[in-house]
């Protein structure tokens, strides 16, 4: 049975990009709550992004992902012709979700690494995914895979100079 949902365009993006900002906090505030000190004792490359970086860097990230979901939420196909897309995003969503809680929680980056190359590949399936129903969609998810990315490089390293 096709959805029959008659909410707005607008009102389909504005509750994807709170989908996506609310993991992004959650995870955030789970993560963040006890390791300031135990990342802040870790050797990391000199290259590292400073730690005020991260939290626009995100916010953005999380914004550009919420409109991509919220333009194939919006596009005219059927939803079963969109399931394919909406798993590959709600996985990628999940492994987002639980790398910051891996690494600074569990303060585990190789456990963050194994989540963060998961991640990578579904990212880009869920650009590739997302491209068959909009190009912007795809093009919107570009900047998120450039910066996980190089987060994963970051991730490796920092497992590498501290095992």
């Amino acid at each position: 049975m096709e959805s029959t949902s008659k909410l707005s365009p607008t009102w389909k993006c504005i509750i994807a990009i709170i989908l996506c900002e609310g993991v992004g906090i959650t995870s955030g505030l789970l993560a963040s709550a006890s390791n300031n000190h135990w990342f802040a004792t870790l050797a990391k490359p000199s290259w590292n992004p400073p730690s005020y970086l991260f939290g626009p860097v995100w916010t953005t990230l999380y914004l550009l992902m919420g409109i991509s979901v919220g333009i194939v939420w919006n596009n005219k196909t059927t939803e079963s012709n969109k399931r394919k897309a909406y798993v590959l995003f709600a996985i990628q969503l999940f492994l987002n979700f639980w790398w910051s809680i891996f690494f600074f929680l569990f303060n585990s980056p190789a456990l963050a690494l194994v989540d963060i190359l998961l991640m990578v590949i579904t990212i880009i399936s869920t650009i590739f995914s997302f491209s068959h129903f909009s190009k912007l969609a795809a093009w919107l998810l570009v900047p998120y895979i450039a910066w996980v990315s190089f987060a994963t490089f970051l991730n490796f390293s920092i497992w590498n100079l501290n095992r």
